[in-house]
């Protein structure tokens, strides 16, 4: 079973955050960022992934601190939930529309941290999400899952844009965490 619970606790967040990687997409997240929860709830549902996270987080200062540390600890938990990576298909990439957005994302679960992402806003904000936090909180989790994560994405409407973002990360991140076979898959023989 790769469901996993783990919380964290700085001066500036109180999180919380179950995942099941082979879950059914449901979800109940609330973080105190409407339009993040909605991206949260995006990615459990594109991905298949059961998600709660529970977030208190100084978001009277702003959105910073809280999208960074749910980054951070869903990265972790992504990264307990995978296990030794026995089996699974490693790398995957999702390529998602949205209206005028498209998306691509590319993702290796590799045991190395690494982002690359070339995703430009028009806008600071989305809703109640600043957009600068949105490189922000793919970076977190790569670092802490240990994973390797390239990101474009191209369009008109930043909401639109971020969406088919997270929706293009679950989707990748999915078909990567699928087992498929019964080795290690990498030529060092760990990962």
């Amino acid at each position: 079973m790769r469901k996993i619970t783990l919380s964290r606790k700085t001066s500036e967040t109180d999180i919380k955050i179950t995942l099941d990687l082979d879950g059914k997409g449901q979800f109940n997240n609330d973080t105190g960022i409407e339009f993040f929860d909605h991206m949260l709830d995006s990615f459990a549902k594109h991905g298949y992934f059961d998600l709660e996270v529970k977030a208190k987080g100084d978001v009277g200062v702003d959105d910073h601190h809280t999208v960074e540390d749910v980054g951070i600890l869903l990265g972790e938990v992504y990264n307990k939930a995978i296990g030794d990576k026995k089996g699974i298909k490693r790398m995957a990439h999702a390529i998602v529309p949205m209206d005028d957005a498209l998306a691509t994302i590319a993702v290796d679960i590799s045991g190395r941290s690494y982002s690359v992402l070339s995703i430009g806003f028009n806008k600071p904000k989305v809703g109640d999400l600043s957009t600068e936090n949105v490189e922000h909180f793919f970076e977190s989790f790569a670092n802490s899952a240990r994973i390797n994560i390239n990101a474009k994405v191209e369009g008109e409407n930043d909401h639109h844009k971020i969406e088919a973002l997270f929706k293009s990360f679950a989707r990748a991140l999915k078909d990567a965490s699928t087992i498929e076979h019964d080795s290690i898959p990498s030529t060092k023989g760990i990962l």
